[in-house]
This record gives structure tokens, C-alpha cells and sequence, in this order.
């Protein structure tokens, strides 16, 4: 049987085995563990990758996000607006916080929040605004940052699965007042483990952050506010240092297997529209930390792929605001259809750095047939 993993982190391993031990090696000698100069040299690296002054690294990319909802003090009666097509930790934060979670529906091309209807849910108690960067493709930042500017709204860009994609002449991160990432293994840019990064441009906001996330602490044992431990390991700040040399190569490869799936999967999306949807790119460089189809009859066609040895995920398949946890914001079937729709037909394929071109041309090929069939 002809195997393509979902996702094969060793074959990225294999490839920088004496770059990634060295690194670690690094740290161990060094016997500094907890922030230090692996950190603040991942944070500078980071936040100029990504066009931004200050980068704050922390625990993780749930973490990035709830620090910067604290850091602005958003709290009981506020509200947030987000997408409810995404993962839990973009809507849990805003629980977390005491403030509530107001959920816009999705661009039907993009699965991105709609932007342009952003400004018609924005009422006196909205806070913040957390647009999704959705599996490498940014939101269009233009509208949404235009209607928080005309109202002093915090934009808190999550750009979790995003980190190198660019439109409008910006990075991912580096618009909103905030950009939080994530280095989840399975994130282009991953850790050996949880980590995540905001970034901002404000110094007396990256002051905060780095305040908070050592429990509002600035001199030692001085507490200035309450905070959390939030802080980013220096073994992961190592392992990202080393990889970050090579994310534009992976974003490269990542983006020529997606080009390849499109082009082989063209002509069958048309001849069954609407059975058959490929991803639509609109921004100047998706980053494709997933390639997402949609397509009819989702939980047959995976099972065959599965069968086949090909890995698949469904990312993702209850919309936010039907989870039940959040069952008490009035929500119902069919408020949100677009997203409600995506949540029944999105799968995600293989499309990391190391497939190769038999592998990508045997995933498109039992596509092409399960869906003709």
C-alpha cells in the first residue's frame, strides 16, 4: 500500500539532526533553562521575521492570545469578536477573560471571518477584535482594521497557523495591535513541544507582556499586576532559532504541493462544482500549514482515503458558537451557515515540506476517483 502520512515531522528531523542536537546542546551547557538569552534571541528573530519591534515569547499560542487579551484588561461585560471556525482556544480565551465571545460568519472561499461584517456586530461593549489567519491564509486585515481605528478597538491578529504569510504589503502579526503565534509541533514552525510568541509594535505593551507572563512581576518579587507563568523554555527557543532558518525553504515546498493538488485537482472541481471545492487563495502568500478541500460526502470519501493509507484530518468539525460549552450565547443551528456548512465538508490533506510529487499525484488521483464515482 502506497502510505502518505498526514504529517511526517521525522523526515524534517533527519534533514537538521546535527543543527537541532547542537542547539539543544547549547541550552544544556548552558544550564539556563527559563527565558535568558536563547529567548531574547528567538523573540528578536522572530518579531523581525515577521515585521514586528517587540516579540514576546510565552508558554504557548493559547497563551499568546489570553496574555493579550489581559494585557488590554478585557474582562466581565465586555465582548469579543472572533470567527466561530477555528480552534477552540480562540474563542476559550475570551471566556477565560470573563468577556463574551461574539461570533461573525465565515467567507465562504476563505473560511476566514467575512470581514466586511465585522463593523455591523461592533456594539459599545466590543473590546477587541480576534480576526484568524485560517490554516496559512490571512484575513483581510484592511476593513477590520479601519472599523476598530474609527472606534478604539484592539485588533489581536491570531496567526497561529500563519507565521510568513503576507498580504497587502504586511505579515501575518504584524497588522492588529497584537500577533499571537504558535509552536505547536504541528505549526510550520514548530517546537519540540508547546510554545507560542505575541509580537507588537507598542513598547509599553511588550513591557506589559513581558510582565504578565512572569505573574505581573518587573523587579523580582515586585508585582505590579496579576499575572501568570507564561514563559517560553530556552530549549524551545533554540529548536525555533535553528528551524526559523529554514522556514521560507519549507514555506516554499509547502506552497508548490499545494500548487500541485490544485492543478491536478482543477479540471475534476469543475466538472463537479460543488461537489468538489478547492482551497481559494486570495492573499499574496498563503503559507499552507494546511491544504483544505471541501467536499460532499466528507466521512465516505476520508474513510476510502484512510483505507488507501492516506492521512486525513477534519479541521474542523463543530463551528464555536454549537459547541456545548457555549450553549448559553443563544446560538442555533443555521445562524452561522456558512460555517455550519464548512464544518460538515472541510478535510485536510497532506501538504507538508518533504512529500514528494508521487505521493501528492496519489492523494489527488483517489480523490479524483472517489469523487467521480
Amino acid at each position: 500500500m502506497h502510505k502518505v502520512p498526514l504529517l511526517d515531522l521525522t523526515a524534517q528531523y533527519a534533514a537538521l539532526k546535527d543543527e537541532l542536537d547542537s542547539a539543544v546542546a547549547r541550552v544544556v551547557n548552558s544550564q539556563r533553562f527559563v527565558l535568558g538569552p536563547e529567548v531574547e534571541a528567538c523573540e528578536e528573530a522572530v518579531a523581525g521575521y515577521v515585521g514586528s519591534r517587540y516579540g514576546i515569547g510565552v508558554s504557548s499560542g493559547t497563551d499568546a492570545l489570553l496574555l493579550a487579551l489581559m494585557a488590554e484588561e478585557v474582562g466581565p461585560g465586555d465582548e469579543v469578536i472572533t470567527t466561530p471556525f477555528s480552534f477552540f482556544a480562540t474563542a476559550g480565551v475570551i471566556t477565560r477573560v470573563g468577556a463574551t465571545p461574539v461570533f461573525v460568519d465565515v467567507d465562504p472561499v476563505t473560511l476566514n471571518i467575512d470581514a466586511p461584517l465585522v463593523a455591523e456586530r461592533i456594539t459599545e461593549r466590543t473590546r477587541a477584535i480576534i480576526p484568524v489567519h485560517l490554516f496559512g491564509q490571512m484575513a483581510e486585515m484592511a476593513p477590520i482594521m479601519s472599523a476598530a481605528r474609527e472606534r478604539g478597538i484592539v485588533v489581536i491578529e491570531d496567526a497561529a497557523q500563519a507565521i510568513g504569510a503576507r498580504h497587502g504589503g504586511g505579515r501575518a502579526g504584524s497588522i492588529g495591535d497584537y500577533g499571537c503565534f504558535s509552536f505547536f509541533p504541528t505549526k510550520n514552525l514548530g517546537g519540540w513541544g508547546d510554545g507560542g510568541m505575541i509580537v507588537t509594535n507598542d513598547p509599553a505593551r511588550a513591557d506589559r507582556l513581558r510582565a504578565l507572563r512572569v505573574h505581573g512581576e518587573s523587579v523580582k518579587y515586585h508585582h505590579r499586576f496579576v499575572g501568570g507563568n507564561f514563559r517560553l523554555d530556552a530549549l524551545q527557543a533554540a529548536v525555533l532559532q535553528a528551524k526559523l532558518r529554514h522556514l521560507d525553504g519549507w514555506t516554499d515546498a509547502r506552497i508548490a504541493n499545494a500548487a500541485l493538488y490544485t492543478h491536478l485537482l482543477e479540471g475534476v472541481a469543475r466538472r463537479r462544482r460543488g461537489r468538489l471545492q478547492l482551497p481559494g487563495v486570495v492573499t499574496e502568500r498563503h503559507v499552507f500549514n494546511q491544504y483544505v478541500i471541501q467536499i460532499e460526502d466528507r466521512d465516505r470519501v476520508r474513510g476510502a482515503l484512510e483505507a488507501g493509507g492516506v492521512g486525513t484530518a477534519i479541521y474542523y468539525p463543530l463551528p464555536l458558537h454549537l459547541q456545548e460549552c457555549y450553549q448559553g450565547l443563544g446560538y442555533r443551528n443555521g445562524d452561522l451557515p456558512e460555517s455550519e456548512r464548512a464544518a460538515g465538508r472541510v478535510l485536510a490533506l497532506p501538504v507538508f515540506p518533504e512529500l514528494n510529487e508521487g505521493q501528492i499525484r496519489h492523494v489527488a488521483s483517489m480523490i479524483e476517483r472517489l469523487v467521480s464515482a
